[in-house]
């Protein structure tokens, strides 16, 4: 059963403005980007539910990115689901969607009934931009703790930029009649408007891990507070949204705090690797190196974690001593 005509705010992210309470924030909707990332993997369905919610807040937090800028989250632990990674690629020219890719690490027979974040352990959440070449990746870690990644997102907003944030995500999968059964993902992201750029490093903390509120007093407090509650009364189909358009949304919930929109932009599915990139990567390797990584039938083969794509390749062509004219 196919899964139906697109809507129109599907694969978007739609960001904007709280004139009364001095807010900023996103709706983002995800569908065809989700299944472009799952259909690569055969997920165990609590680890296709950690991917989806990563997925959404790297749409979420990808969106403040400037043009041509690379925004990757990460998840490493020690338990079952042992890294999670997603990519958001912003787009190179205005107007073009953004891409987003991610993919999980698991021990399978570790995996438990348990709820999604139980699946991981001890371990950190980490966000890292990358503006290009000739500049320095920006990287912020903060412990995995909170009871969801949303959590973790919010305690490194805290921590890291001390910036209140706040996410109210849906994700799970859609069984909408005449509709075949597929994922579907959307939330919403409240930030108070910074003080200072989103990705400027703040000063180190005092090794607590903050929280918004810890952030906000007096008047601000009062916004933050109000705003939060207003938050509170969506419901989980209001996010998703195959029937509630997000500026019907931001009406219902925040009318009276004067929502403001902005252009929305599109984003899908999309992955960077290439031949090109594999023989890059395999550039270090000495021919003894290779030798060693060379299959029964004679080549070298290699597959995207992200996309699965397979990529196979004569020995001879790749890394530093290579002989064949893909290695001058």
């Amino acid at each position: 059963m196919s899964i139906g005509t697109k809507i129109a705010w599907d694969d978007t992210v739609l960001p904007f403005q709280l004139d009364v309470s001095d807010m900023r924030g996103r709706v983002a909707r995800l569908d065809g980007v989700l299944d472009g990332i799952l259909k690569q993997h055969d997920y165990p369905e609590v680890v296709e539910a950690l991917v989806a919610e990563m997925a959404l807040l790297t749409a979420l937090i990808g969106q403040t990115v400037s043009l041509r800028w690379k925004l990757s989250l990460q998840v490493q632990s020690k338990g079952a689901v042992r890294m999670i990674a997603t990519d958001y690629y912003a787009p190179q020219v205005e107007g073009e969607p953004a891409q987003i890719r991610a993919y999980a690490s698991f021990d399978r027979d570790r995996l438990t009934d348990a709820a999604p974040f139980d699946q991981v352990g001890e371990g950190y959440f980490a966000i890292m931009i990358d503006q290009g070449e000739g500049t320095q990746p920006y990287q912020g870690i903060t412990p995995l703790a909170g009871g969801s990644l949303s959590a973790c997102a919010e305690a490194y907003f805290a921590q890291s930029e001390q910036l209140p944030t706040r996410f109210s995500l849906s994700f799970g999968k859609s069984t909408e009649p005449g509709v075949g059964e597929h994922w579907r993902a959307g939330g919403i992201m409240l930030q108070h408007m910074p003080k200072a750029s989103p990705f400027a490093a703040s000063g180190e903390g005092s090794g607590e891990i903050l929280t918004a509120s810890d952030l906000v007093d007096g008047e601000e407090g009062e916004n933050w507070d109000r705003v939060n509650i207003l938050l509170d009364t969506v419901d989980d189909l209001e996010m998703i949204g195959p029937s509630v358009a997000p500026t019907d949304l931001l009406v219902r919930l925040f009318h009276e705090e004067q929502p403001r929109v902005y252009d929305a932009q599109q984003v899908k599915f999309g992955c960077t690797c290439s031949e090109d990139r594999v023989r890059q990567s395999l550039s270090i390797y000495s021919a003894q190196d290779i030798a060693t990584m060379t299959t029964d039938e004679g080549t070298v083969t290699a597959d995207c974690q992200f996309c699965g794509a397979h990529y196979v390749l004569d020995p001879t062509t790749v890394g530093f001593e290579a002989e064949g004219p893909d290695g001058a």
